[in-house]
């Protein structure tokens, strides 16, 4: 049960890039919620079967929350720890249905992705491209990687060279829960792709230890070993102190700016949705709002009266 909870703080840092104070609540939120679990027969502490944790259980859980006089916002991000635990076991097939879907939280303002700005992804390209090292062209390669396709940083580091196809341009793409779909490629980042796989791979598997072990990986780290997510988000960070980017810049913000400029550009939210892999349209539908708030922006530029 542990090992779970630990998996998902694991991830919302380095894949989400949340802050460490922002994991440690969501953390202490779970061990409350198990607790909570353990006491009422909600979940053995021996089985961790998450499965058997139904909507009945969650309900008299926020209901004790409120008996104990935690605040709104408490209550609110206490219940987002939550939904978006049972989100990460449904999308990891730990889980098969979510019994988070009727629980409500209290009302205190809806918080949307923080996404870059067309000029913002410009200048993170630009400068990921112009750092001159092999790092720095590698990085780009990823860079560009993630907001041609949208992919999980996850999805990304775990790529083998046999994901790629340069010819039909085109990446195939494993996601939770060992779905694989297919996404498409630009030119623009077919060819950068291209260059580090030429020029870039061969000299990172130059230094590998055993030279001899053949490596899958598409994407290296200097010593010729597969690139973590930690070790990109460091190198994005980078790139993004170079871009002078004053927004926070996480694997995920590439995320939610791909979905976000395909929505402004008119792709439909049920193809979003394949290409994001999201097993359910409602986890899509977020980035709607972000769409809109564009639409009244350029409605507000344009309207002579407004």
């Amino acid at each position: 049960m542990r090992d779970t909870v630990t998996s998902f703080l694991d991830y919302l840092t380095s894949e989400r890039g949340l802050s460490g104070n922002t994991v440690a609540a969501y953390g202490n939120d779970l061990v409350q919620l198990a607790e909570f679990l353990e006491e009422t027969g909600g979940l053995s502490a021996s089985s961790g079967d998450w499965e058997s944790v139904d909507q009945r259980v969650l309900t008299r859980y926020v209901i004790d929350l409120q008996e104990r006089g935690y605040s709104p916002t408490t209550r609110a991000r206490k219940i987002a720890a939550v939904k978006s635990f049972f989100n990460f076991l449904i999308e990891e097939g730990l889980v098969w249905e979510d019994p988070t879907e009727a629980i409500s939280a209290p009302k205190i303002g809806r918080s949307l992705p923080k996404s870059l700005s067309e000029d913002e992804m410009d200048r993170l390209l630009e400068a990921a491209a112009t750092g001159g090292s092999a790092e720095s062209r590698r990085d780009s390669a990823m860079i560009e990687l993630m907001y041609a396709t949208g992919m999980r940083v996850s999805e990304l580091v775990g790529m083998s060279l046999d994901d790629l196809n340069l010819r039909e341009k085109f990446v195939r793409c494993m996601g939770k829960g060992s779905k694989e779909r297919l996404i498409s490629l630009h030119d623009e980042a077919a060819i950068v792709l291209e260059d580090y796989l030429r020029h870039v791979r061969p000299q990172f598997l130059e230094n590998r230890r055993d030279v001899d072990e053949r490596e899958d990986a598409l994407f290296l780290n200097r010593r010729g070993e597969r690139l973590t997510r930690q070790g990109f988000w460091l190198a994005l960070k980078e790139c993004g102190r170079r871009a002078n980017i004053t927004t926070p810049i996480t694997p995920h913000t590439l995320r939610h700016t791909f979905a976000t400029h395909m929505l402004r550009g008119g792709a439909p939210i049920r193809y979003l949705q394949e290409l994001l892999g999201h097993a359910s349209i409602t986890t899509t539908q977020v980035y709607t709002h972000l769409a809109q708030e564009h639409v009244h922006e350029e409605y507000d530029r344009a309207h002579p009266r407004a």
